[in-house]
Protein backbone atom coordinates (compact mmCIF):
# COMPACT_ATOMS: atom_id res chain seq x y z
CA UNK A 1 0.00 0.00 0.00
CA UNK A 2 1.63 3.73 -0.87
CA UNK A 3 2.11 5.66 1.82
CA UNK A 4 2.47 9.40 2.55
CA UNK A 5 5.82 9.36 3.44
CA UNK A 6 8.97 8.47 1.13
CA UNK A 7 7.92 6.38 -1.76
CA UNK A 8 10.04 3.29 -3.05
CA UNK A 9 9.31 2.75 -6.91
CA UNK A 10 11.08 -0.10 -8.66
CA UNK A 11 11.61 0.19 -12.52
CA UNK A 12 12.92 -3.15 -14.21
CA UNK A 13 14.98 -1.95 -16.78
CA UNK A 14 16.59 -3.95 -19.54
CA UNK A 15 18.42 -0.84 -21.25
CA UNK A 16 15.66 -0.22 -24.20
CA UNK A 17 13.81 2.76 -25.53
CA UNK A 18 10.90 1.18 -23.73
CA UNK A 19 12.39 1.35 -21.16
CA UNK A 20 13.48 4.28 -20.63
CA UNK A 21 10.31 5.36 -21.39
CA UNK A 22 8.85 4.21 -18.60
CA UNK A 23 11.82 5.85 -16.61
CA UNK A 24 10.97 8.90 -17.34
CA UNK A 25 6.80 8.26 -16.66
CA UNK A 26 7.73 7.64 -13.48
CA UNK A 27 9.92 10.57 -12.71
CA UNK A 28 7.45 12.69 -13.89
CA UNK A 29 4.60 10.88 -12.38
CA UNK A 30 6.23 11.12 -8.96
CA UNK A 31 8.00 14.45 -9.23
CA UNK A 32 6.57 16.22 -6.64
CA UNK A 33 7.12 12.76 -3.50
CA UNK A 34 10.12 11.95 -2.32
CA UNK A 35 11.24 8.75 -3.71
CA UNK A 36 14.03 6.18 -4.03
CA UNK A 37 13.77 4.31 -7.59
CA UNK A 38 15.34 0.93 -7.80
CA UNK A 39 16.88 0.31 -10.94
CA UNK A 40 16.62 -3.40 -11.45
CA UNK A 41 18.28 -4.90 -14.29
CA UNK A 42 18.39 -9.09 -14.64
CA UNK A 43 21.26 -11.07 -16.65
CA UNK A 44 19.07 -14.44 -16.10
CA UNK A 45 19.76 -17.60 -18.68
CA UNK A 46 17.40 -19.66 -17.45
CA UNK A 47 15.40 -19.88 -20.77
CA UNK A 48 18.63 -19.81 -22.78
CA UNK A 49 19.22 -23.35 -24.87
CA UNK A 50 22.54 -22.83 -25.39
CA UNK A 51 23.00 -22.19 -21.37
CA UNK A 52 25.24 -25.40 -20.67
CA UNK A 53 27.71 -23.61 -23.06
CA UNK A 54 27.64 -20.59 -20.76
CA UNK A 55 31.30 -20.23 -19.68
CA UNK A 56 32.00 -18.07 -16.23
CA UNK A 57 34.20 -15.47 -17.80
CA UNK A 58 30.97 -15.02 -19.90
CA UNK A 59 28.71 -14.34 -17.04
CA UNK A 60 30.86 -12.03 -15.42
CA UNK A 61 31.29 -9.66 -18.54
CA UNK A 62 27.54 -9.94 -18.20
CA UNK A 63 27.37 -8.92 -14.84
CA UNK A 64 29.79 -5.81 -15.43
CA UNK A 65 28.14 -4.61 -18.59
CA UNK A 66 24.63 -4.78 -16.31
CA UNK A 67 26.32 -3.03 -13.47
CA UNK A 68 27.99 -0.36 -16.01
CA UNK A 69 24.80 0.31 -17.99
CA UNK A 70 22.70 0.81 -14.39
CA UNK A 71 25.26 3.30 -13.11
CA UNK A 72 25.05 4.85 -16.07
CA UNK A 73 21.18 4.89 -16.06
CA UNK A 74 21.00 5.94 -12.48
CA UNK A 75 23.43 8.66 -13.49
CA UNK A 76 21.22 9.68 -16.45
CA UNK A 77 18.06 10.17 -14.07
CA UNK A 78 20.31 11.80 -11.61
CA UNK A 79 20.50 14.62 -14.59
CA UNK A 80 16.92 15.82 -13.91
CA UNK A 81 18.36 17.28 -10.16
CA UNK A 82 15.37 16.62 -8.25
CA UNK A 83 16.28 17.22 -4.60
CA UNK A 84 13.56 14.40 -3.89
CA UNK A 85 14.93 11.96 -5.77
CA UNK A 86 17.02 9.14 -4.80
CA UNK A 87 18.13 6.38 -7.09
CA UNK A 88 19.86 2.51 -6.00
CA UNK A 89 20.72 0.06 -8.37
CA UNK A 90 19.83 -4.24 -8.54
CA UNK A 91 21.80 -6.36 -11.00
CA UNK A 92 20.76 -9.74 -10.58
CA UNK A 93 20.90 -13.21 -12.53
CA UNK A 94 17.91 -14.00 -10.76
CA UNK A 95 14.97 -14.68 -13.34
CA UNK A 96 12.82 -11.58 -13.91
CA UNK A 97 9.96 -12.19 -12.27
CA UNK A 98 11.23 -13.44 -9.23
CA UNK A 99 14.38 -11.27 -8.84
CA UNK A 100 11.32 -8.83 -8.77
CA UNK A 101 9.15 -9.87 -6.21
CA UNK A 102 12.33 -10.38 -4.04
CA UNK A 103 13.40 -6.71 -4.80
CA UNK A 104 9.44 -5.76 -3.41
CA UNK A 105 9.67 -7.57 -0.37
CA UNK A 106 13.22 -5.95 0.74
CA UNK A 107 13.02 -2.83 -0.16
CA UNK A 108 9.36 -2.12 0.74
CA UNK A 109 8.54 -1.40 -2.68
CA UNK A 110 5.23 0.47 -3.35
CA UNK A 111 4.91 0.75 -6.98
CA UNK A 112 6.91 -1.61 -9.96
CA UNK A 113 6.84 0.35 -13.19
CA UNK A 114 7.85 -0.73 -16.40
CA UNK A 115 7.97 -0.75 -20.23
CA UNK A 116 5.40 -2.78 -22.12
CA UNK A 117 7.74 -4.78 -24.12
CA UNK A 118 11.60 -5.04 -24.28
CA UNK A 119 14.39 -4.51 -27.07
CA UNK A 120 13.17 -7.46 -28.46
CA UNK A 121 9.18 -6.85 -27.96
CA UNK A 122 7.20 -7.42 -31.32
CA UNK A 123 5.44 -4.01 -32.34
CA UNK A 124 2.08 -5.99 -33.06
CA UNK A 125 1.65 -7.20 -29.01
CA UNK A 126 1.54 -4.54 -26.46
CA UNK A 127 2.61 -6.98 -23.78
CA UNK A 128 5.99 -8.35 -23.68
CA UNK A 129 6.74 -11.68 -22.04
CA UNK A 130 8.55 -10.08 -19.06
CA UNK A 131 5.81 -7.87 -18.34
CA UNK A 132 3.41 -10.52 -18.72
CA UNK A 133 5.77 -12.57 -16.09
CA UNK A 134 5.84 -9.75 -13.76
CA UNK A 135 1.84 -9.17 -13.93
CA UNK A 136 1.50 -13.01 -13.06
CA UNK A 137 3.79 -12.88 -10.50
CA UNK A 138 3.50 -9.83 -8.67
CA UNK A 139 0.77 -10.15 -5.83
CA UNK A 140 1.98 -7.47 -3.03
CA UNK A 141 2.36 -4.35 -4.84
CA UNK A 142 0.67 -2.51 -7.42
CA UNK A 143 2.16 -1.95 -10.89
CA UNK A 144 2.29 0.60 -14.04
CA UNK A 145 2.70 -0.93 -17.68
CA UNK A 146 3.37 2.07 -19.77
CA UNK A 147 2.74 2.12 -23.74
CA UNK A 148 5.98 2.49 -26.22
CA UNK A 149 7.02 6.22 -26.51
CA UNK A 150 4.45 7.36 -24.34
CA UNK A 151 4.30 10.94 -23.29
CA UNK A 152 3.88 11.91 -19.71
CA UNK A 153 0.60 13.37 -19.16
CA UNK A 154 -0.62 14.34 -15.78
CA UNK A 155 -3.01 12.03 -14.63
CA UNK A 156 -6.19 13.46 -14.13
CA UNK A 157 -8.76 11.15 -15.32
CA UNK A 158 -8.59 7.09 -14.43
CA UNK A 159 -10.73 4.50 -16.32
CA UNK A 160 -11.78 1.76 -13.76
CA UNK A 161 -13.85 -1.12 -15.75
CA UNK A 162 -15.97 -3.21 -13.91
CA UNK A 163 -18.58 -5.75 -14.72
CA UNK A 164 -19.64 -5.27 -9.96
CA UNK A 165 -19.80 -8.89 -10.03
CA UNK A 166 -16.88 -9.46 -7.38
CA UNK A 167 -16.94 -7.30 -4.41
CA UNK A 168 -13.69 -5.71 -3.98
CA UNK A 169 -11.40 -5.32 -1.44
CA UNK A 170 -10.66 -2.57 0.97
CA UNK A 171 -6.71 -2.68 -0.14
CA UNK A 172 -7.57 -3.29 -3.97
CA UNK A 173 -9.60 0.01 -4.12
CA UNK A 174 -7.28 1.89 -1.68
CA UNK A 175 -4.61 0.83 -3.95
CA UNK A 176 -6.82 2.90 -6.92
CA UNK A 177 -7.52 5.78 -4.21
CA UNK A 178 -3.69 6.28 -3.82
CA UNK A 179 -3.40 6.59 -6.78
CA UNK A 180 -5.99 8.99 -8.04
CA UNK A 181 -4.79 10.78 -4.85
CA UNK A 182 -1.70 11.70 -6.80
CA UNK A 183 -2.79 14.22 -8.79
CA UNK A 184 -6.46 14.75 -7.28
CA UNK A 185 -7.98 12.61 -10.63
CA UNK A 186 -11.00 11.55 -11.72
CA UNK A 187 -12.62 7.89 -11.43
CA UNK A 188 -14.75 7.15 -14.36
CA UNK A 189 -16.23 3.92 -13.44
CA UNK A 190 -16.48 1.64 -16.26
CA UNK A 191 -19.39 -0.89 -16.71
CA UNK A 192 -19.70 -2.99 -19.89
CA UNK A 193 -22.84 -4.73 -20.13
CA UNK A 194 -24.71 -6.92 -22.51
CA UNK A 195 -27.87 -6.48 -20.73
CA UNK A 196 -29.66 -3.05 -19.64
CA UNK A 197 -29.84 -3.34 -16.00
CA UNK A 198 -28.04 -4.95 -12.81
CA UNK A 199 -28.66 -7.95 -11.16
CA UNK A 200 -28.88 -7.89 -6.96
CA UNK A 201 -25.55 -9.03 -6.34
CA UNK A 202 -24.24 -6.27 -9.08
CA UNK A 203 -26.46 -3.45 -7.47
CA UNK A 204 -24.63 -4.53 -3.43
CA UNK A 205 -21.77 -4.33 -5.09
CA UNK A 206 -22.17 -0.92 -6.91
CA UNK A 207 -23.01 0.39 -3.52
CA UNK A 208 -19.93 -1.12 -1.75
CA UNK A 209 -18.05 0.84 -4.56
CA UNK A 210 -19.70 4.07 -3.61
CA UNK A 211 -18.74 3.86 -0.13
CA UNK A 212 -15.48 3.43 -0.60
CA UNK A 213 -15.17 6.09 -3.07
CA UNK A 214 -16.63 8.77 -0.85
CA UNK A 215 -14.26 12.49 -0.49
CA UNK A 216 -13.10 10.99 -4.16
CA UNK A 217 -14.31 12.54 -7.78
CA UNK A 218 -15.89 9.94 -9.83
CA UNK A 219 -18.82 9.00 -11.87
CA UNK A 220 -20.37 5.71 -12.94
CA UNK A 221 -20.73 5.17 -16.81
CA UNK A 222 -22.53 2.26 -18.90
CA UNK A 223 -21.47 0.96 -22.59
CA UNK A 224 -23.55 -1.63 -24.06
CA UNK A 225 -21.13 -4.17 -25.33
CA UNK A 226 -20.99 -4.48 -29.14
CA UNK A 227 -17.62 -5.27 -29.87
CA UNK A 228 -14.96 -6.98 -27.98
CA UNK A 229 -14.66 -5.94 -24.37
CA UNK A 230 -10.51 -4.79 -25.42
CA UNK A 231 -12.19 -2.52 -28.44
CA UNK A 232 -14.78 -0.90 -26.03
CA UNK A 233 -12.56 -0.33 -23.22
CA UNK A 234 -9.96 2.02 -25.90
CA UNK A 235 -13.43 3.23 -27.50
CA UNK A 236 -14.03 4.39 -23.95
CA UNK A 237 -10.59 5.84 -23.24
CA UNK A 238 -10.43 8.43 -26.51
CA UNK A 239 -14.27 9.50 -26.02
CA UNK A 240 -13.69 10.62 -22.43
CA UNK A 241 -9.50 11.47 -22.94
CA UNK A 242 -8.14 8.94 -20.05
CA UNK A 243 -4.99 9.25 -18.49
CA UNK A 244 -4.52 5.71 -17.00
CA UNK A 245 -6.58 2.37 -16.96
CA UNK A 246 -6.42 0.70 -13.94
CA UNK A 247 -7.57 -2.66 -12.73
CA UNK A 248 -7.72 -5.44 -10.54
CA UNK A 249 -6.07 -8.64 -11.85
CA UNK A 250 -7.95 -11.33 -9.99
CA UNK A 251 -8.94 -15.02 -10.75
CA UNK A 252 -10.67 -15.12 -14.34
CA UNK A 253 -10.59 -11.31 -14.74
CA UNK A 254 -9.63 -9.60 -17.71
CA UNK A 255 -6.13 -8.81 -17.01
CA UNK A 256 -5.62 -12.73 -16.03
CA UNK A 257 -7.00 -13.45 -19.59
CA UNK A 258 -4.86 -10.60 -21.23
CA UNK A 259 -1.81 -11.75 -19.65
CA UNK A 260 -2.05 -15.53 -20.27
CA UNK A 261 0.58 -16.10 -22.82
CA UNK A 262 -1.64 -18.87 -25.13
CA UNK A 263 -4.55 -16.35 -25.20
CA UNK A 264 -2.94 -13.10 -25.28
CA UNK A 265 -1.68 -13.24 -29.02
CA UNK A 266 -5.73 -13.61 -29.86
CA UNK A 267 -6.78 -10.89 -27.69
CA UNK A 268 -4.40 -8.26 -28.86
CA UNK A 269 -5.11 -6.00 -25.96
CA UNK A 270 -3.07 -2.71 -26.71
CA UNK A 271 -3.94 0.23 -24.19
CA UNK A 272 -3.02 3.73 -25.61
CA UNK A 273 -2.95 4.96 -22.24
CA UNK A 274 -0.68 3.30 -18.96
CA UNK A 275 -1.72 0.47 -17.60
CA UNK A 276 -2.45 0.49 -13.91
CA UNK A 277 -2.43 -3.27 -12.58
CA UNK A 278 -3.75 -3.66 -8.96
CA UNK A 279 -3.05 -7.32 -7.58
CA UNK A 280 -6.12 -9.18 -5.22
Amino acid sequence: MMSLDKLNILIPTDFSANAWTATQYALNLYADRDCTFYFLNSISLAHSDSRSYITAKYLDTLAETSKNELDALKDRAAQLNNPKHGFEVISTSEEISQAIKRAVKINGIDMVITGTKGATGVNRYFLGSNTVKIMQSLKSCPMIAVPDAHEFKVPKHIAFPTDFTRVFEAKEIQALLNFADLYRAHIYILHLSLQGGLNVLQETNMRDLQAHLVNHQYTFHWMEKSGTKSDEINEFVVDFDIDVLAMVNYKHSFVEKVIKEPVIKKIGFQPIVPFLVIPE
